[in-house]
Order: structure tokens, then sequence, then C-alpha cells
């Protein structure tokens, strides 16, 4: 777990960094922060994506997730929380709440946050988790001086999220494979591609309803290859 609370702490102390220069940054400015994050967002979802060697996998795992995602209305719930962020950071009217569900999500969503706490968990190395950690407090630094203090609300999830991933993967030594890995970072990349076009305001993509699809990924991936020899 030390990765994880590094991590987590990490991403209060820059949001925290990126708050004392909220105020003094124009609107022209941080319109054009979050353009360029929004880019470099979309950029680490395709290149996380593309490392997929089961497309098929990728497919059904969306259609799957997204189907779940729907039944247990995760948008609506997300959405019920994004309330409750707001009126615990203040600030303008949904401002707190979409600023937490969305880092939340680019935070959870990835290779990093998957691979650094299986490999906390598996071989107690927290490295990964450490790299992941010094990334994340230097991009909410930046997102926190744009969106606001419900940067800072995204370290509770992060923590529950790599948490539970680091004591799974303690208890469950050799259970996922390296194919079953590689196809659940490739469908958060594609995950973090719709964060990416919901940032730049290109179109809204249900991204939190799509979520299952990464868990849909480790059946999957051991399945569909011996029903459909690639």
């Amino acid at each position: 777990m030390t990765g994880t609370i590094v991590n987590a702490a990490a991403i209060v102390l820059g949001a925290m960094v990126g708050l004392s220069f909220r105020k003094g940054l124009p609107d022209r400015v941080r319109n054009t922060i979050m353009q360029g994050l929004g880019l470099a967002v979309l950029l680490i979802g395709f290149q996380m994506s593309v490392k997929s060697q089961q497309i098929l996998v990728v497919v059904v795992s969306l259609v799957l997730g997204g189907l779940t995602g729907e039944i247990l209305n995760i948008e609506g719930w997300l959405d019920r929380l994004s309330r409750w962020v707001d009126a615990k950071a203040g600030g303008a009217a949904g401002e707190a709440g979409r600023a937490f569900v969305t880092t939340s999500l680019i935070y959870c969503v990835g290779a990093m946050a998957i691979m650094g706490s299986i490999e906390s968990g598996l071989n107690n190395n927290h490295q990964i988790l450490f790299t992941k950690a010094a990334l994340d407090g230097v991009s909410a630094a930046l997102f926190a001086s744009t969106m606001g203090p419900g940067v800072a609300f995204s370290a509770l999830p992060v923590f529950i999220y790599q948490g539970t991933i680091t004591m799974l993967a303690s208890f469950s030594k050799g259970f996922l494979s390296t194919a079953a890995v590689l196809e659940m970072s490739a469908v958060g990349g594609l995950l973090i591609v719709g964060i990416g076009v919901n940032i730049l305001g290109i179109r809204e993509i249900k991204v939190g309803s799509l979520l299952p699809s990464i868990f849909y990924a480790i059946p999957l991936a051991y399945w569909l290859p011996k029903i459909i020899p690639g």
C-alpha cells in the first residue's frame, strides 16, 4: 500500500500547489492549458490502446462493459457523487464535481494504475506507483489551476481503487496473465481517449458507464482466443 499512499498524497499536494496559482491565471490562459491537457490525455490514451494484441477482446469488453454500466447506472452515481463534491468544495455550480470525476477517471483508468498496483501487490515493488505519483502530482497542479478544488478529492478514489487492486494482487499471485493485463490497459487507454474528448468538448462520452469494460477484459483475454483462434 506504500505506493498508493504516496500517489494519493502527491495528488493532494499537487492540487494545493495548483490552487495557489489559480487566481493569478486569466480565463484565456486556463482554457489554453486545459486544451493542452486534453490533447496530452488523448496521446496517452492512444499510446495505451494501440498495444492491444487482441482487438476483439477490446471490442467485446467495451460492448459488455457499456451494457453493464448502463444497467448499473454508473453515470448517475457519478453525477450524484459530483454534486456531493460540489457541496463540499464550493465554487461555481458543477465545477468541483466535474473536476473530481474527470481527474478521478484519468488517475484510475490507466496502465500505470493497474500494473503499478499489481506489481506492488505481487512483488512489493512500488517503483511504478512512485513514478505515477510524480506524474499525477504535476498534472494535479495543472488541473487544479484550471478546474479548481475538486481535483484534490480525486485522491480518495485513487487510494481505494489502487489499494484494492494491490490487496487483490497480493492474494491472487499468478492469476492475472500478461495478456489480461495488456488488454485491460488497452481498454483503459480507449477510455482515457474518451476523457480527452470530453475535456476538449468535442462530444460527451459516458466514460463512467464504460468502466466495467476494463474488468471484462480479464476473462475475455483468456477465453476468446480459445473460442475464436487467431
